[in-house]
Parts: C-alpha cells; sequence; structure tokens
C-alpha cells in the first residue's frame, strides 16, 4: 500500500456502514465478495452503480471492493454507494467527477445525517399517542 495505489473510504446511511477499498483495475464492483451484477434487488443495483455510469468509461480504471454492514437492505444500498463515489473522487482526483456527482445528487459524496427519532413514553413510537377520551 504505498502511495496512491489504494485508497479506504467509507459510507454511512441509518445504521448502515460500507467501507470501500478502491485500486487500480478493470472496472470490477463487489459487495462483501459478490459482484454487484449479483444484488439480488434491481432497483438498489441500478442504485448503487449510479456512480459508476455517471463517469463512464472512467469505471473501467478502478476495481472497487465494498465491505458493508448493518441496517437494512436500502441503507446498506445507500451507504455502499456513498462510499464507491467517493472512493472514484479520491481515486482518480478529478474536480469535474467530483462536481458532476455533487450536481447530479449531493448524498453521493455526504453521508446522509437522518436518524430514527427516539420512542416516547406515552405512546407506541416516537410520534403517535394514546387517544385522549373527554367522555
Amino acid at each position: 500500500m504505498k502511495g496512491q495505489n489504494v485508497v479506504v473510504t467509507s459510507g454511512k446511511r441509518k445504521t448502515a456502514i460500507a467501507r470501500a477499498v478502491t485500486k487500480k483495475g478493470n472496472g470490477q464492483v463487489t459487495i462483501n465478495g459478490y459482484p454487484v451484477e449479483f444484488h439480488p434487488v434491481q432497483i438498489l443495483r441500478q442504485k448503487i452503480e449510479e456512480p459508476l455510469l455517471i463517469i463512464g468509461d472512467r469505471a473501467n480504471e478502478v476495481n472497487i471492493d465494498v465491505k458493508v454492514a448493518g441496517g437494512g437492505m436500502t441503507g446498506q444500498a445507500d451507504a455502499s454507494r456513498t462510499a464507491i463515489a467517493k472512493g472514484i473522487v479520491k481515486f482518480l482526483k478529478d474536480d469535474k467527477i467530483e462536481e458532476m456527482f455533487r450536481q447530479y445528487d449531493r448524498t453521493l459524496l455526504v453521508n446522509d445525517i437522518r436518524r430514527k427519532m427516539p420512542k416516547k413514553p406515552s405512546g407506541k413510537g416516537a410520534r403517535a399517542k394514546r387517544q385522549k377520551s373527554y367522555r
């Protein structure tokens, strides 16, 4: 791991955390050891592949290995997508790519900070309350 041969980045969404290792290669992307093409949910697969589609042919210059844990399927997909986009920008060091990502969708480069609200007393959830009867 000398110099800029390998770049490690991370992405977060709710409780999902993804770590992406980006290195020189031929465009392979794996998530938890499996190629991204084998992801079971098509819409989430497309979401994960968005950063690669935006940069076009330059995606064939890098291999990205993503390890993701925690959260649900959608949270993991969003975390993976952010980690991949950050890794591409950091590895290729191209300001045009970073600007394209920002214009397309800011969450490609910035983690989504929204979290679930804590449950409150006198109710089933964060906002739901028991009904009150006046008669």
